[in-house]
């Protein structure tokens, strides 16, 4: 069957976002003289559990830790590390290829609308996308609601479409929506388990999007 849309998840997939996350979150740690375990790290990766997690974690370790207080210096060191990033390699090669072929795009992220359209917004990419469901308007993953609501809004069928995933947590939310998930996981993600892919590859470099289009149409 011909793919007729490809839906992105945006944090770690289009762009490396979540290494510039990370280190914001391990400066913190490192602040209160405390330490963020990569282990747990991994398990809020595709989530909306990010900051209550880091929070939780962090008061275990230190005294006096004030959220509120905390959170716009986060914010501004986040953007400050993303201010010189673009979008991740391969990833414009993708999206010129799937104009091409006249695809419909979308995007399925836990991130919030202000965070994703803004992000979009900087690197130049927004004019590429019909459908932007993000995880404060519908359940975040790894529920399947973003990827059933791109599926509405660029009106494809699941079977007629192919997600792009960097965590297992989306992995899980792209096929529990019923579409074909090629996983492509960034140097954090890497180690983790992908085994409910269809297809891993290293990159966006590794083959073509015209390649890939073949292979799913077998």
């Amino acid at each position: 069957m011909a793919t007729r849309a490809l839906i992105f998840d945006f944090d770690g997939t289009l762009a490396d976002t979540e290494a510039a996350v990370l280190r914001s979150w391990q400066e913190m740690f490192a602040e209160h003289g405390a330490k963020l375990p990569l282990d747990v790290w991994h398990t809020v990766i595709g989530t909306q559990n990010t900051a209550t997690t880091m929070f939780k974690l962090l008061a275990e370790q230190a005294e006096n830790v004030d959220p509120e207080s905390l959170r716009p210096a986060m914010r501004a060191r986040v953007h400050e590390l993303l201010a010189e990033d673009g979008p991740r390699e391969g990833v414009l090669a993708y999206l010129e290829e799937a104009a091409h072929h006249g695809l419909a795009l979308g995007i399925a992220s836990s991130s919030s609308s202000t965070w994703v359209h803004g992000q979009l917004a900087r690197l130049g990419l927004a004019h590429h996308f019909t459908a932007v469901e993000t995880g404060d308007r519908h359940n975040p993953k790894p529920d399947p609601d973003t990827y059933l609501a791109a599926l509405r809004t660029l009106g494809v069928p699941a079977e007629e479409a192919l997600a792009f995933e960097d965590s297992p947590h989306g992995v899980s939310a792209a096929k529990a929506a019923g579409i074909p998930t090629i996983a492509i996981p960034n140097p954090i993600t890497a180690p983790l388990d992908f085994a409910k892919a269809d297809l891993v590859l290293p990159s966006f470099t590794t083959t073509t999007l015209t390649k890939l289009l073949q292979h799913f149409s077998q």
